[in-house]
């Protein structure tokens, strides 16, 4: 069971609470992790969220009762995600039972980095933007936010491994990193280019770059050669398209379209979080396929 792995997992992690207020109780930490992770609720909100919504007690086993926790002690049990890398570790489980169902069989990877925004007023505390947070264009438009490359398995499409990086460091620099231990093929975008050709890349891997498009338009596709570019090169193209769906489920789906903390760390452990409970939730409804079953579609940490 999920639930309990990730219990083990975050207790070591849990202070006493001798000084301060005692801390949730230890069976309702990742779940109210991945509740508020789940509805992209501040730590305010999460706590009226306690009193307003009865299910919201029931998914947390916090019966009527128990003491319900107020934002302080949520804002402290968020905080254990950037401790020893607790978020790595939290997806590293999500991975683990993923592969235990015979949901990642690690043939190859597809890696990419999208852009999530961060706030730009400085209507704040500190009355200025996030000092870890840079400027990039996009298109014609510019953005401040920071880079979430993912590596997603070709064949379900399910995340495993996350990186954060400031908008101006190259988008091939984390390429290596997302791999599988076993992988032998990775799709990447047209953008990382970068990616096979770094020091640190991995030795052996087959590197499938995308041509750009520029590239592509110039292929003469009246020529038998070059209509079968053209072919390799579409293929080339649409695999990198496996990795959309785990940005537009944390996007769409659980709100994650901008940061909600300040600083690159804090951000990165939220993303690394949100892209775990991605990936538990697309997936519910793949074990009746592997399986050859028809089981009812329910989730994986259920």
């Amino acid at each position: 069971m999920l639930w309990v792995d990730l219990v083990t997992l975050i207790a070591p992690n849990v202070p006493e609470g001798k000084r301060v207020r005692p801390p949730l109780p230890l069976q309702s930490m990742p779940r109210v992790l991945f509740r508020q992770q789940g509805f992209n609720l501040s730590e305010p909100a999460m706590e009226e969220a306690r009193h307003d919504v009865p299910l919201f007690r029931e998914f947390a086993n916090l019966g009527w009762d128990c003491r319900l926790p107020d934002e302080g002690t949520i804002l402290r049990t968020c905080h254990l995600l950037e401790s020893d890398k607790l978020a790595d570790q939290i997806l590293a489980t999500v991975k683990d039972l993923l592969q235990a169902k015979g949901l990642m069989p690690n043939a190859g990877t597809v890696v990419d980095v999208a852009l999530i925004a961060a706030p730009g007023s400085t209507k704040n505390v500190a009355g200025g933007r996030d000092p870890e947070m840079h400027q990039t264009k996009k298109g014609n438009q510019w953005c401040l936010g920071m880079k979430a490359p993912i590596g997603v398995d070709v064949q379900p499409g399910l995340v495993h491994a996350v990186g954060g990086t400031p908008v101006h460091v190259d988008d091939g620099v984390e390429g290596s990193s997302l791999l599988h231990d076993n992988a032998i093929v990775s799709f990447v975008d047209a953008r990382l280019q970068s990616a096979g050709q770094r020091p640190d890349a991995k030795a052996g891997m087959i590197w499938q770059v995308a041509m750009k498009p520029g590239k592509r338009r110039a292929l003469d596709a009246g020529a038998s050669l070059g209509h079968s570019s053209e072919q390799i090169e579409k293929r080339k193209a649409i695999m990198p398209a496996k990795v959309e769906h785990p940005f537009r489920v944390i996007g769409r789906q659980f709100g994650h379209a901008k940061v909600g903390c300040r600083g690159l760390k804090k951000n990165t452990a939220q993303t690394t979080t949100s892209f775990a409970l991605s990936s538990s939730w697309m997936g519910r409804g793949k074990q009746r396929v592997v399986d050859g079953q028809m089981r009812p579609k329910r989730a994986l940490a259920g």
